[in-house]
């Protein structure tokens, strides 16, 4: 029952699992290495400001994964209760997710900028393809 949408939505929660443990096996070490103090009331730009910025790609990264794509999460539920479970919807979707990977990829890895951008507008353009597919079948 709608495993051609859900499965690329949970590949995708996946992955951010994958970013999420990769934070931390880089932070922790460059934290303890570098003796950084974690105080309480230190502002965040601080604290980052102490990180070499190899590692707080990896954050940043995982931070962008709790953003746009809580949109596709909420445009592929949107789609399977529409009944809307086809194979043009989950290519787009996959397309989506294989997009943010290798955004992912690039930014915690070597970052340029460039490259990251066209990434991410190539997903950007999945999801609004999914979004008006979902507007097409509510109108």
């Amino acid at each position: 029952m709608y495993t051609n949408l859900l499965a690329p939505m949970i590949a995708l929660v996946l992955w951010t699992f994958v970013m999420w443990a990769w934070l931390y096996a880089t932070r922790i070490p460059a934290i303890r290495r570098l003796r950084v103090p974690l105080e309480a009331n230190q502002p965040k730009e601080a604290f980052n400001a102490q990180l070499p910025p190899e590692v707080r790609w990896k954050a940043d990264n995982y931070n962008h994964l709790l953003e746009q794509p809580t949109l596709f999460y909420a445009v592929v539920i949107a789609l399977c209760l529409l009944e809307q479970d086809n194979i043009l919807n989950a290519a787009l979707a996959w397309h989506y997710v294989g997009f943010r990977v290798m955004h992912s990829l690039v930014q915690a890895t070597v970052n340029i900028i460039l490259l990251r951008f066209g990434l991410f507008m190539l997903s950007s353009l999945m999801l609004l393809a999914l979004t008006v597919r979902a507007a097409l079948a509510v109108f």
